[in-house]
């Protein structure tokens, strides 16, 4: 069989080959999506909550301080799994929204098969410190059966979907103190709890202007009824977080109540601006990035922590009230 060539039948076009140079430019950004893949900015969970436990000036060694670490990375490695593996599962819902349409898998930046390599890369990076460093890591691996449970239906029952989030936080404050070896302050699980209620709500009430085709769950809820439930969480994160200064936390009998006063204003601050975020600026969609790049919430965040810091100072190396 001859193929007869005409002037008047215009030839296909033909597939372009990919020069080295192109293939080279290619690969960093499939770096940089491979990168956003796992949240980076997300990592600051583990950073800020791990690390709680060492609040309680007992537990302070070298030997501490080296587990803690240690804990951290895990904890980020199984949240980065974590997030690969919601990806892949919500990559057709995650097209619906106008944000999550983006991220790499549901954009199909990143393949099905490599996002799956990348998960189980992830998971065997945590399997190597679990399985070689001595110390309990059960809140991890609650974590992780936690999250397969979510990823399959919890994510779509209303309200349970929020707890069950915010019992992730919980697990990342209760791991510090497994590894030092200390007993973590029911008052303190409660505070960490309500405030990941609080910001995952606001987190909720954002999504529910965009529709309800992407996060099925968000049919159980409504503008009416997320403001109530962020009055709600905002009272119990105060009372919880106040009683904890005051009865469990690292200053002592003495200097409990004066931590707890001296932290009222800047937690009112605290739950003032969220709210204004919410309902004046209406935004609120990412809580990481509020906590971490609003200027007012930092500043207001500084300036506490160096407060209590020499509250705690005071407590530990002079003489009592």
């Amino acid at each position: 069989m001859y193929v007869v060539e005409s002037a008047d039948i215009p030839e296909l076009p033909q597939p372009r080959e990919v020069v080295p140079e192109e293939a080279a430019k290619a690969r960093p950004h499939l770096v940089t999506d491979l990168f956003r893949l796992i949240r980076p900015s997300h990592a600051a969970k583990a950073i800020l909550l791990v690390p709680i436990a060492l609040v309680d000036t007992s537990l302070w060694s070298l030997t501490a301080l080296g587990e803690i670490v240690l804990a951290t990375v895990a904890f980020i490695l199984a949240s980065a799994a974590v997030y690969v593996g919601n990806d892949i599962a919500d990559r057709h819902r995650d097209a619906h929204h106008p944000v999550k349409r983006h991220r790499p898998v549901a954009a199909g930046r990143v393949g099905i098969r490599l996002a799956y390599v990348y998960c189980a890369i992830l998971l065997g990076l945590l399997g190597a410190i679990v399985g070689l460093t001595p110390g309990p890591y059960w809140p991890i691996l609650a974590y992780l059966v936690i999250n397969i449970a979510y990823s399959g239906f919890l994510k779509h029952v209303p309200l349970v979907d929020v707890g069950t989030i915010a019992v992730c936080f919980v697990l990342r404050v209760i791991q510090g103190y497994e590894v030092t070896g200390g007993r973590a302050a029911a008052w303190l699980l409660v505070t960490v709890f309500s405030i990941s209620l609080l910001l995952l709500i606001g987190k909720r009430r954002q999504e529910l202007k965009s529709g309800a085709a992407h996060r099925p769950a968000l049919r159980g809820y409504s503008m009416e009824l997320t403001n109530w439930l962020l009055q709600i969480a905002s009272v119990l994160a105060l009372l919880s977080g106040l009683i904890y200064l005051r009865d469990e936390g690292p200053f002592g009998p003495q200097y409990g109540q004066t931590a707890m006063l001296l932290s009222t204003p800047f937690a009112l601050f605290a739950l003032f601006r969220y709210l204004q975020i919410q309902l004046i600026d209406d935004d609120g969609g990412d809580p990481v990035r509020i906590l971490l790049r609003d200027r007012v919430m930092v500043a207001n965040s500084v300036l506490w922590a160096a407060t209590l810091g020499v509250t705690l100072l005071l407590a530990h190396h002079l003489v009592p009230l």
